[in-house]
């Protein structure tokens, strides 16, 4: 069966599927209405044309710029600066935050051949020249890629600004080695309070 390994084999290379849970969605696809199977299709082959980053942030929208960056009600003298995207739905989850944010893109992992250059890290300094902003919040991943990161945006922000914004980091309510995307709201909402400058 041509199809069923074709799609089984589409379905394990998502994030957290093995071969067993493929099967299994495959088998669940093959007992439900056509009508569905159609929608859901369609729904994945227009995901790349209607979802793009925002063009000032970086996170995935269908407008640009993105609801978040063109709110009134957003404090615009604060970026969360933010490894991917999905890390911007798991801080606004919560929905203390009111700030602004800035999607890297990675962080820098200089054995993988990301570096400084490979990341977003010129146009947060062009918001950042355009001046507004009091602080930035660095919230990458505690591990040893995101602290790296971290000590690197800081650094540069501080030498390139003669005024230069507060660099704050996330408190150590997350575990070393942690993931945003996998914390619960409780503990990131502390966190933010408990952050620490540099």
């Amino acid at each position: 069966m041509d199809a069923f390994d074709n799609l089984t084999s589409n379905f394990s290379r998502l994030p957290g599927i093995g071969k067993k849970s493929a099967i299994r969605m495959v088998n669940w696809l093959l007992r439900q209405d056509p009508a569905y199977l159609k929608q859901f299709a369609q729904n994945i082959s227009t995901l790349q044309e209607k979802i793009k980053p925002c063009s000032i942030c970086g996170t995935w929208t269908e407008t640009d710029p993105c609801p978040i960056c063109s709110s009134e009600l957003r404090s615009k003298n604060q970026i969360c600066v933010v490894e991917q995207p999905q890390d911007v739905s798991t801080i606004e989850s919560y929905g203390e935050y009111k700030g602004l944010y800035h999607v890297l893109g990675g962080l820098i992992k200089p054995l993988e051949g990301m570096g400084p250059a490979q990341l977003s890290i010129q146009p947060l300094l062009m918001r950042i020249k355009n001046g507004g902003i009091d602080e930035v919040i660095i919230a990458t991943n505690p591990t040893v890629e995101g602290d790296t990161t971290a000590l690197y945006l800081n650094k540069v922000i501080s030498e390139q600004f003669e005024n230069a914004p507060k660099v704050t980091r996330l408190a150590t309510g997350i575990p070393v080695g942690g993931d945003l995307e996998y914390i619960d709201r409780r503990t990131l909402a502390l966190s933010f309070r408990g952050r620490s400058e540099f």
